[in-house]
């Protein structure tokens, strides 16, 4: 048996498919989101089952989670993607205690029991300043790659301050740096470590470990270090880091 678990975040769509015998992924695939989502969902469903050279109807069923999760008119059921993360890094790590997922739009927290289930969760989601959306308009106000931002934080001599709660406030502090000649990759470093504060507030004072970092923002360079810096404890990028929404999905869709 195929099941699958399909992620419809506020900025890409992942699609996970695993063999019922073992949980195993068998493909995966992402797609930007769009505003068509049902049929961008679809396009991409059908993209990643020709890896494997199946058709729709040898998919068992289908499990739709994240933001826009009730327009994959596909699915056959839907579950939140708090419930479909905690599962995702549970099946990969199981000694897992705490999540930390960054994504396009919000930024999440999650607390789990020895069981792998949600003992509580902290969820920001009213400001773009501490998700993959921050780190996109630094991109693009430095007119450099996003891939790039890691190796540019890297060569940083001091990260600059960075105090701005909004992004929009903190682009116009991106811009009076930039007019003072501040060097892009203090800007960049700076940027990264907003970021991780914000988490760190979120956190509290009580962190347990292991700590593990999901999201497309866990897969920009330097984050992970930056987050170790503001938490004071091991980070460790999760092996699927973009895809434990639709992992968790895709095996809670075959129980």
């Amino acid at each position: 048996m195929i099941y699958a678990g399909i992620d419809a975040g506020s900025r890409t769509i992942k699609v996970v498919l695993v063999n019922g015998n073992d949980l195993s992924v068998m493909a995966s695939g992402v797609a930007d989101q769009g505003l068509t989502q049902t049929a961008l969902a679809s396009k991409l469903f059908d993209r990643v089952l020709k890896k494997v050279g199946v058709n729709r109807r040898r998919v068992r069923k289908v499990l739709a989670t994240g933001w826009g999760r009730d327009t994959v008119a596909f699915a056959d059921t839907t579950i939140t993607e708090i419930t479909c993360q905690a599962c995702g890094v549970y099946h990969e790590r199981g000694d897992a205690k705490t999540v930390i997922d960054i994504g396009g739009q919000d930024s999440k927290l999650l607390r789990l029991d020895t069981d792998g289930k949600v003992r509580d969760f902290v969820m920001s989601d009213r400001c773009a300043a501490g998700t993959g959306r921050f780190l996109e308009v630094v991109a693009a106000r430095l007119n450099v790659k996003l891939a790039d931002l890691g190796r540019l934080a890297g060569r940083a001599g001091k990260p600059s301050a960075i105090s701005s709660m909004c992004v929009v406030f903190a682009e116009t502090e991106i811009i009076g740096l930039l007019a003072s000649n501040e060097k892009a990759e203090n800007i960049v470093a700076g940027i990264q470590k907003s970021i991780a504060s914000r988490i760190a507030s979120m956190a509290g004072r009580t962190i347990a470990e292991p700590v593990v970092f999901t999201g497309g923002v866990a897969l920009v360079p330097g984050m992970a270090k930056a987050l170790e810096a503001a938490l004071g404890h091991p980070v460790h990028v999760a092996r699927h880091a973009q895809l434990t929404g639709a992992l968790g999905a895709a095996i809670l869709s075959s129980r």
